[in-house]
């Protein structure tokens, strides 16, 4: 057994983690080459999260989808790249929204340069994923822009919160659907259409995606409050200082509407105050690690990643298929 990619994956076959390897490691090369300039400056700038490192999510699952075709297929690892730089593009951007000060481990660029140098930075990379795209044929630019039109609705969607009778968890999850599900499917689209893939295939890793998509970003927001570690690439309750809705907040939200327990009132009244203090940031944390909406949210995590998984069904089985399952364990398991 080995271990490739992010959160330890383990790939029980030699040949498929070299395929694996080999096609990561040309990602992170490409990586590289689009993200250089002839003005050093924005070399810098747009190399900065890129050489913090990250999980690679994407590119890993573009290298395993594009093993059920030919995966050595000349568009597999421009097409990862893409993606990976349509992510990290949209990185920027989120930090300058967010006012986040940390990104993987580093000051995020906002910080560093300030918003303009960021925003900036963040329409470059958008730029250079374009440039590779079109190479790929007006098939993948189609599905790259119907893609980034669901992550931007997405997050609009996000800012603009649900309207009046709508379900808040409802809402939200639509949110993750086309902010965080609509870009990982279209990494699992396009590593299998650029192997060649059968039709059917390519639809069903696109499914996938999409629900693995959710259930990750999910976890994510569960590990915002549970992790006393920076698993997330983020200092834990960065959302919850940023005023951020995550899931397990709105599950108390609902909570507290229905119950109208003092507690939950109480602890509501904390979460929309100022959470700059650092005593007061602990005391949310901690009170909601012991909340049962934490709970729920993890519960939710799991179903996502469960229909992830009964989604790869018809596929025949193979490592590559093990591997993706493998995945739905990972992401809930990151969520605890």
């Amino acid at each position: 057994m080995t271990v490739v990619g992010p959160f330890g994956l383990s790939v029980r076959d030699q040949a498929l983690e070299a395929d694996v390897q080999t096609g990561l490691a040309a990602v992170e090369a490409g990586l590289l080459d689009a993200t250089k300039s002839d003005v050093p400056f924005i070399t810098e700038a747009a190399q900065h999260l890129v050489r913090a490192g990250g999980k690679r999510f994407r590119p890993l699952l573009a290298m395993l989808a594009s093993q059920f075709g030919d995966a050595d297929a000349p568009g597999v690892v421009p097409s990862a790249v893409v993606v990976e730089l349509t992510h990290l593009a949209t990185l920027y951007h989120d930090d300058v929204m967010d006012e986040a000060d940390v990104r993987r481990g580093v000051d995020s660029a906002n910080t560093r340069w300030g918003n303009s140098v960021a925003v900036l930075t963040g329409d470059f990379l958008f730029a250079r994923a374009s440039h590779i795209l079109a190479d790929l044929g007006p098939e993948a630019v189609r599905i790259q822009a119907e893609a980034f039109e669901r992550l931007v609705t997405g997050q609009i969607l996000e800012t603009a919160g649900p309207r009046d009778g709508r379900d808040p968890v409802d809402h939200y999850l639509d949110v993750m659907r086309g902010k965080t599900g609509s870009l990982i499917a279209v990494a699992c689209r396009f590593g299998a259409m650029m192997a060649g893939a059968d039709e059917s295939a390519v639809d069903i890793l696109t499914q996938y995606g999409e629900r693995l998509g959710v259930a990750f970003q999910l976890a994510d927001d569960v590990l915002d409050i549970a992790s006393d570690s920076h698993e997330s690439g983020k200092t834990p309750g960065t959302d919850l200082r940023e005023g951020i809705p995550t899931l397990p907040v709105l599950h108390l939200r609902a909570q507290a509407a229905a119950a109208g327990k003092p507690d939950d009132l109480e602890l509501l009244e904390l979460l929309d105050g100022d959470l700059s203090d650092d005593d007061r940031l602990a005391e949310a944390l901690g009170r909601l690690r012991a909340h049962p909406a934490l709970e729920q949210a993890r519960r939710d995590t799991v179903r996502y990643a469960e229909e992830a998984r009964a989604t790869l069904k018809p596929l025949p089985e193979c490592y590559a298929k093990a591997a993706l399952e493998e995945l739905c364990d990972a992401v809930v398991h990151r969520a605890g």
